[in-house]
């Protein structure tokens, strides 16, 4: 029992020092990502520190795995350097009928994690979104991409450059008081904060306004302008957490999910019954389809059956997203087990005490991991492969590696000796010389 605390004694420090680390590194990734943002709205300090506040869930989902593979490959690679697995294995002890309260930790750590990225994650990603789409209304001219549509309110703005300054060549379609949209056009305009930014100031110049008479349909107006001034109001654009309804797949709680996943399968229950309902109606039509009524009533059908199809594959799709993000959530959370099953024979057979070693073969374990669980991601969003499979298929890889690297270890096969790799290359000078006992044992 005083060994089984003493290996899991041993990973506490290497676990934090490497949650401290790689949460670090995926911080600065987004800093530098963000910094661009930053500078140009001139956000103030409060909410830059709420951006990172509510990154910092998302990072750790990420960094909580690995930081658990990194404090395994070291702890025992420790030991394995200070020769004190080879004392356990000379006093007749195996080292895996030791590591039972290590697995009872990771266990209850992935059931803390599951928990984490099922409530408290989607929580902090809806409030990001939300924070996010608010920071987007600073400085108004940049979220206007020349070239594209770009729907603000009841508006939707188009223009052909955007030099930051100035807008040139605008298109505004205006959809906020008539079933007819306004088309505003103008040669040149600025946009600008205004009512502490919960509205914006659109100043165009030069341009001419088309309007069809609501009343009167066939009535169209064309009216000239130098300068006209256009407020967008009421965005909700200060700066607190008031939320939107909307939630994507990875903002839903798992109860949320839950509803999501039996309201697509309701839906799609109820389309798939339409189409064959459809598809029986235009067999019967096809025995008599010399009349002009049922000529008119299969086309009708066609047309309704092939709208009805395609809202069946979107639904489909969407569900796909859903169950995607369902056992995304599980998978990462199971990882923290499979990898504390790979980082022990990897620390045995690496036989390395340093951070930096650990780092690199946990680096590179996690990125092939990560490569493919998001490769599964997309493959199933396209419906390649199903979504349990997708999120899972990693796991079961890995699960296997895992397995194999214990039955190596057992049979005290060496990985990569890192301890005999740097003596050789230390001494590379002397290539016949035979490693000495206190590197090869």
């Amino acid at each position: 029992m005083v060994l089984k605390r003493y290996i899991l004694k041993e990973h506490i420090a290497p676990f934090f020092l490497s949650l401290f680390v790689v949460t670090f590194v995926l911080m600065i990734d987004k800093m530098i990502d963000f910094m661009n943002t930053i500078i140009t709205k001139r956000l103030d300090f409060g909410t830059v520190m709420q951006v990172f506040g509510l990154s910092l869930p998302y990072m750790l989902a990420l960094s909580v795995p690995m930081a658990v593979l990194v404090a395994t490959i070291l702890a025992f690679g420790r030991m394995a350097v200070d020769r004190e697995i080879a004392a356990m294995k000379a006093s007749g002890i195996n080292i895996y009928s030791l590591i039972g309260p290590l697995l009872g930790v990771a266990l209850l750590l992935t059931g803390l994690m599951t928990y984490f990225n099922h409530v408290t994650l989607p929580e902090t990603n809806h409030k990001l979104k939300n924070l996010t789409l608010k920071i987007a209304y600073y400085k108004p001219m940049t979220i206007i991409k020349a070239g594209e549509f770009t729907n603000i309110a009841d508006y939707t703005i188009y223009v052909q450059k955007n030099l930051e300054t100035e807008l040139l060549g605008i298109v505004i379609y205006d959809r906020k008081e008539t079933r007819f949209p306004r088309t505003i056009y103008a040669k040149s305009g600025q946009i600008k904060q205004w009512d502490n930014g919960n509205s914006l100031q659109v100043t165009l110049h030069n341009g001419e306004m088309h309007e069809r008479d609501e009343q009167n349909a066939g009535q169209y107006q064309v009216r000239a302008f130098k300068d006209f001034t256009l407020y967008i109001r009421n965005l909700g654009n200060q700066m607190d957490f008031a939320e939107t309804d909307y939630r994507s797949d990875r903002e839903m709680t798992y109860a949320e999910i839950q509803a999501a996943i039996k309201d697509k399968q309701r839906e799609i229950a109820q389309k798939t019954a339409l189409v064959e309902q459809y598809n029986r109606r235009l067999n019967i039509l096809k025995l008599n389809s010399s009349s002009l009524n049922n000529q008119m009533e299969t086309r009708r059908l066609n047309a309704m059956l092939k709208m009805e199809q395609d809202r069946l594959a979107e639904l489909h799709n969407d569900l796909d997203s859903i169950k995607v993000e369902y056992h995304k959530k599980f998978a990462l959370a199971f990882a923290i087990i499979i990898f504390v099953l790979i980082g022990i024979p990897l620390g045995l057979m690496t036989r390395s005490s340093g951070i930096g070693a650990a780092f690199s073969v946990s680096s590179l374990i996690f990125l092939v991991y990560y490569i493919a669980l998001t490769g599964g991601e997309q493959m199933a969003d396209r419906g390649y492969i199903s979504p349990f499979l997708s999120m899972w298929f990693s796991n079961i890889i890995f699960l296997i590696l895992a397995i194999g690297l214990i039955i190596a270890s057992i049979y005290e096969r060496k990985l990569i000796d890192l301890h005999a790799l740097v003596w050789k290359i230390e001494h590379k000078r002397k290539k016949n010389t035979p490693l000495p006992d206190e590197v090869l044992h």
